[in-house]
């Protein structure tokens, strides 16, 4: 995890010394896509098939793809709307239930959010997010018997990080998210730290 943001600090740290942007660069239709890293916090978490009665964490890398639209409303606050769309590797949470193991294998996620930032800069922009996640899951008992089923897990999510122009077209950002996956079902936080880069129309 720590050399992970480290890295993920240096890279986007050189985006600083790029050419400055145009002024409308926050402005517009963009689509992109990025990675990062994934932590599931999971304990006693129910599911189609049975209960993750241990609490449970996994690291997972993670990666996806994005489209959205931003508009300026005044020349520093720029608002926005996103859809995402990820997977993680090797990211199964295990834990007991009744004397077997059950497993959590999330396969994918969707997202839907709204962004709300202040350009700090020209072409720098800091903002926060909110809104609505999904994340799909196959679930199994391994016993005898091999249970299987499907979980779908409706969450919200909030978080924030800074974005950097590079080119007019082109810009990075590095964000952090928190989604809540437990629906009342116990407990399952998720935890993300992603490194995105942008193309705008």
């Amino acid at each position: 995890m720590n050399k992970f943001i480290i890295a993920s600090a240096v890279l986007f740290a050189a985006t600083g010394v790029s050419a400055a942007a145009s002024a409308e660069t926050f402005n517009g239709p963009f689509v992109g896509a990025q990675i990062g890293w994934n932590h599931d916090e999971a304990g006693t978490v129910g599911t189609s098939i049975g209960r993750v009665n241990s609490s449970n964490e996994r690291d997972a890398f993670i990666g996806g793809a994005f489209v959205g639209y931003d508009y300026k409303i005044t020349p520093k606050i720029v608002i926005g709307a996103e859809a995402g769309f990820s997977v993680g590797a090797d990211d199964a949470v295990s834990g007991g239930a009744a004397g077997s193991a059950l497993v959590l294998d999330p396969k994918y996620s969707i997202d839907v959010s709204a962004r709300a930032g202040y350009l700090v800069r020209e072409n720098t922009l800091v903002y926060v997010r909110g809104g609505y996640s999904n994340v799909r899951a196959n679930v199994r008992l391994t016993e005898a018997s091999d249970i299987r089923g499907k979980d779908n897990r409706d969450a919200w999510m909030v978080g924030g990080g800074v974005e950097q122009a590079i080119t007019q077209n082109i810009s990075a950002r590095l964000e952090y998210r928190y989604s809540d996956l437990s629906e009342g079902r116990g407990s399952w936080d998720r935890h993300q730290v992603l490194l995105g880069a942008a193309y705008r129309f």
